[in-house]
């Protein structure tokens, strides 16, 4: 079967290291590496609404010589008018990869099962490791490259039941980093997910914190982030959400509390005056355009590995049969 990257542990720390120096490489030339030069094609499905997601995959895809086969998912209506399954079937077929942005952990779970070629989550409910990949980048750009990630020390405050808040327990985790999340006493991370992030820091030299004072959060912290308080589908329950955390808004007051050369990052969309101020958004200590920017570099590192992987079994895969002659 091939490799997938359904969520940040699918990596090792020895895999995320190799992903993050090619993220850099990609930074430096944004044509070192062409793998799907043909052109091939990939998959790239949209169930969410989406900026960075859609610029920064069928950008990469096309520099690194490939194909975006862009799939409304509104009109595809996956698991709908047809099922996951099915679609997995198809599309394993016609293309050398899988980017799917969509709800439900359990749908990229089935696509990949299926597939029978790579599927990137480009974000679900339960997680958004592709963003991670281009925070860690982000923090290793500003502090002194790859090998420096390991123990520093990295806080997000917000949501803590909330993907970001997952993936930077995963993803950081397995970078070393001493992750804090500060979050409403009420929105705490899964139980599976805590538990599994203490696995991988007790392993990489990391460590996890969670609190719900956002002062703890973020004292000494080398690397603040936020995110929305109110994730797609939660639009209903703005105004309930919204008095929990005003204590936990990244305002100067709070970033005081922060290294001073301490920098901060958002995956964005961000709501200047609710998770973050603009007087921080708009900082000095602001990397938001550079995160913003790495997801380019990061999703072109990432496919450029996994394609780079041999499959495994690949005759074996449940449902799939290889067609006439070759896939890619």
């Amino acid at each position: 079967m091939p490799r997938h990257f359904l969520r940040d542990d699918d990596l090792s720390p020895a895999e995320q290291k190799e992903v993050l120096e090619l993220t850099a490489a990609f930074r430096e030339d944004r044509h070192v590496r062409t793998p799907l030069a043909g052109p091939q094609s990939v998959a790239v499905i949209f169930d969410k609404p989406t900026l960075r997601t859609q610029v920064s995959f069928t950008t990469g895809i096309a520099e690194m010589g490939g194909y975006p086969l862009l799939v409304d998912g509104n009109l595809a209506q996956i698991g709908t008018r047809e099922s996951v399954a099915d679609v997995a079937r198809v599309l394993g077929r016609q293309v050398s990869a899988i980017i799917w942005r969509t709800y439900g952990q359990d749908r990229v779970e089935e696509m990949a099962e299926l597939s029978g070629v790579p599927v990137v989550n480009a974000l679900t409910d339960d997680f958004h490791p592709c963003q991670i990949l281009a925070d860690l980048a982000t923090i290793a750009l500003h502090r002194g490259g790859v090998d420096a990630l390991a123990g520093q020390t990295f806080a997000y405050v917000g949501d803590g039941s909330n993907n970001m808040a997952h993936s930077y327990l995963l993803g950081g985790a397995t970078a070393g980093l001493h992750v804090r999340i500060g979050t409403p006493a009420a929105y705490p991370p899964a139980p599976e997910i805590l538990a599994k992030a203490e696995a991988i820091a007790a392993t990489t030299g990391g460590s996890i914190t969670v609190t719900d004072d956002p002062v703890a959060a973020v004292a000494g912290a080398d690397a603040v982030a936020t995110d929305t308080w109110v994730s797609m589908g939660q639009e209903s329950q703005a105004t309930e959400r919204e008095r929990p955390f005003v204590p936990f808004q990244v305002d100067t007051a709070l970033l005081a509390h922060a290294l001073p050369d301490a920098i901060v990052l958002h995956c964005l969309p961000a709501y200047r005056g609710k998770e973050i101020s603009a007087e921080v958004l708009e900082g000095p200590q602001s990397v938001v355009w550079d995160e913003a920017e790495h997801r380019l570099h990061a999703q072109k590192a990432l496919l450029a590995w996994l394609l780079a992987r041999p499959d495994e079994d690949t005759e074996a895969t449940a449902g799939h049969a290889r067609p006439l002659g070759e896939r890619r």
